[in-house]
């Protein structure tokens, strides 16, 4: 399977993932977020074939996670979470915690249509004055990025579900939200 191929498939799996699981007002499970970590996981496994460690190899699958991190940390901040009257947790995510996941997904697709069709030689000159060893270490940069993308943002979402639940009674009826949490401490 080409990388670009490769690309397109893990991308759209993980964005119809994210996306299904997140958009809109979902209650906050722990199986909800570990349904996430798990498919990932899979697709890990799928598409990682080897670990190159060669020259920049390593330096470039780090800033793979690096980049799944802060967009992780984007898109985790994005989904304010909230406690219903129901006593029930409940995140809400929208246009713009969407824009975020098709913005990555769709950049790792044009990059790995892009080293196939567009800058070949140009990528593969880098490569060569960048010690890194091919392919792989491209794939794996991009797939360690969506990983730790969905592993940050589960863990954003479980501190805010930990500090809702700590923040107290549940409001009186006809309130949806005892404390909204965003990125910011309220």
């Amino acid at each position: 399977m080409s990388q670009f191929m490769s690309a397109l498939i893990a991308s759209a799996t993980i964005l119809v993932i994210i996306l299904m699981t997140d958009i809109g007002r979902r209650r906050v499970t722990k199986m909800r977020m570990i349904r996430s970590v798990v498919a990932v996981g899979i697709i890990v496994v799928i598409f990682v074939h080897s670990f190159p460690t060669q020259g920049n190899d390593v330096s470039l699958q780090l800033a793979g996670i690096g980049a799944g991190v802060i967009g992780g940390l984007l898109a985790g901040n994005l989904m304010p979470v909230y406690r219903h009257e129901s006593g029930e947790i409940y995140s809400r995510a929208g246009i713009a915690y969407a824009a975020v996941w098709i913005v990555l997904s769709a950049g790792r697709v044009v990059f790995a249509y892009g080293a196939e069709n567009w800058f070949t030689a140009g990528l593969v000159e880098f490569s060569i004055e960048n010690k890194i060893s091919g392919a792989d270490t491209y794939a794996n940069a991009f797939v360690f990025m969506s990983l730790v993308m969905v592993l940050t943002r589960t863990a954003v979402l479980l501190v805010k579900m930990r500090r809702v639940r700590q923040a107290g009674p549940v409001p009186g009826p006809g309130h949806e939200s005892a404390l909204p949490v965003s990125g910011t401490n309220h």
